[in-house]
């Protein structure tokens, strides 16, 4: 990877910076799926509208500083964990990683759903539930899972930077404070392995919650019926 790709990969995380290194666009390309633009224009994207509603409202829709706004942070932080541990678990059963991937897949799978827990215990009957997942064949690759655990760790780091500030709650905002620094470190350690600097900069760039529902979007790995493996078994819903 030359300087100029590692470098636009991994500066402030934009919507289109995201795809930089091939991170979503690229998996997205070989299934066939339509552009990004495409897909956003569409306003109603099937996979990144099952997870937005179970998440609740985009930021704004709710009164500043309520209870509820904070049940509904919360509960979009645990619908972006639900997403990573079915991926992650899912990449550790089909047993397609080799190596120092591999041993990634499983310690990080095993922290995503520790996250799950913690959030879904924290919310108590607040709690969503977990939407289901077709990966579209990227952890049955390793190219393809390194490249998808890239944009989601990077992802879900910027998530939980934009959503912090905004939570009241002295608890929740504990629980999403002790998430974060460990996705920090998830992020980190896929770079590493991917060959991709881990911080190149001082500082970083929060995203938004439409902005991340539209990377989502791309990806459709939100279904109603996930499809089979091709490895011949269902695959992992989470």
């Amino acid at each position: 990877m030359s300087e100029r790709n590692t470098s636009e990969s991994i500066g402030a995380l934009e919507l289109d910076e995201l795809d930089a290194d091939g991170a979503l666009r690229e998996v997205s390309d070989a299934l066939g799926h339509p552009t990004r633009g495409q897909l956003l224009k569409g306003a109603g994207v099937g996979g990144a509208m099952l997870l937005a509603g179970a998440a609740g409202p985009v930021a704004g829709a709710v009164a500043k500083g309520s209870a509820k706004q904070d049940r509904e942070i919360l509960n979009y932080a645990l619908a972006l964990e639900y997403l990573q541990a079915a991926f992650y678990t899912e990449a550790e059963r089909l047993g397609a990683l080799r190596g120092e991937f591999a041993h990634q897949a499983q310690v990080v799978g095993a922290h995503e759903r520790a996250h799950v827990k913690a959030l879904r215990q924290t919310l108590g009957a607040s709690a969503i539930g977990r939407p289901r997942f077709d990966f579209r064949g990227v952890t049955e690759d390793q190219p393809a899972f390194r490249r998808t655990a890239v944009a989601f760790e990077d992802l879900g780091t910027a998530a939980y930077k934009d959503q912090a500030p905004r939570i009241k709650s002295r608890a929740y905002l504990s629980a999403a404070i002790r998430i974060h620094s460990v996705e920090a470190r998830h992020a980190a350690w896929i770079r590493r392995l991917a060959g991709v600097l881990p911080a190149p900069d001082a500082f970083d760039e929060p995203l938004t919650k439409s902005r991340v529902l539209g990377v989502v979007a791309d990806t459709k790995f939100v279904v109603s019926a996930p499809r089979t493996s091709a490895f011949g078994s269902p695959r992992y819903t989470g």
